[in-house]
């Protein structure tokens, strides 16, 4: 197992992808705890962590809420001795895309920045504290491939403030791998494509133009986002660090 007695923190991890993470995590025989703004989400997840055979605990939190992630992240270490893994996954309203951008109102624009990197950043910092003192720990951050379109994908998506929020959780991942790295602790970010499983389906032509743009002419699964999450969380990816995994089946090449 991976990831056997890790502790890791979930924030999101009702949500599709948090929630393949954490079973991913929990099946590599991590501790997961599952924290959310919705508990009916997050106790499916954990039911079915737990009748797998798994650990799963739950906790609501809402992650843009500092003294709320201090607490619990203080409660979890105080249980475990160690927070191991944190990982954020929670939406940065990627549905305020759509609108061109001088046709956008600004707090529309803004919203997916601020959310994005507060979040991350709250998370991050607070797990980071921790880690330093035990001179360990991994921290994943979620981004997406709006970070990096080409030309002809921004004229088509029309992102709006989701890109930029996307661009800025990557450098700020960057800069906490740079400050963090000499304390033993990792950084990494994970960039995925669309996932169809995550999206409407009334939309095929959507999907079919995004899989015309990749090199592998389809789009990433959740399971496949999972496990790189897990991959990048154990100690097989310890020389990994500042760096943003490429999960876009190629329609981004770097």
């Amino acid at each position: 197992m991976l990831l056997k007695n890790k502790n890791a923190i979930i924030y999101g991890a009702g949500g599709a992808i948090g929630g393949a993470v954490a079973r991913a995590f929990a099946q590599e025989g991590a501790n997961v705890f599952l924290t959310g703004r919705s508990l009916e989400s997050l106790n499916h997840v954990a039911d079915e962590i737990t009748n797998a055979g798994g650990s799963a605990k739950v906790t609501k939190i809402d992650a843009l809420d500092p003294q709320a992630i201090e607490e619990h992240i203080d409660r979890v270490v105080k249980h475990t001795g160690s927070i191991d893994i944190s990982f954020n996954a929670i939406g940065i309203r990627g549905d305020l895309q759509g609108t061109p951008l001088v046709d956008m109102n600004h707090e529309d624009f803004t919203a997916p920045i601020l959310t994005g990197v507060k979040t991350h950043f709250l998370t991050s910092t607070a797990a980071a504290r921790h880690m330093v003192q035990q001179k360990s720990g991994v921290i994943l951050t979620l981004s997406a491939s709006s970070s990096m379109l080409s030309g002809r994908d921004r004229k088509y998506h029309l992102t709006g403030g989701f890109a930029t929020a996307c661009a800025a959780i990557e450098g700020f991942s960057r800069s906490l791998a740079g400050e963090l790295g000499p304390q033993g602790i990792r950084v990494v970010c994970l960039r995925p494509n669309a996932i169809p499983e995550t999206w409407n389906p009334d939309f095929p032509e959507v999907r079919t133009y995004m899989e015309d743009g990749t090199v592998l002419a389809r789009l990433p699964t959740l399971n496949e986002v999972a496990n790189v999450a897990v991959f990048m969380a154990s100690d097989r990816a310890s020389a990994m660090t500042g760096t943003i995994a490429n999960l876009t089946c190629g329609s981004i090449l770097d």
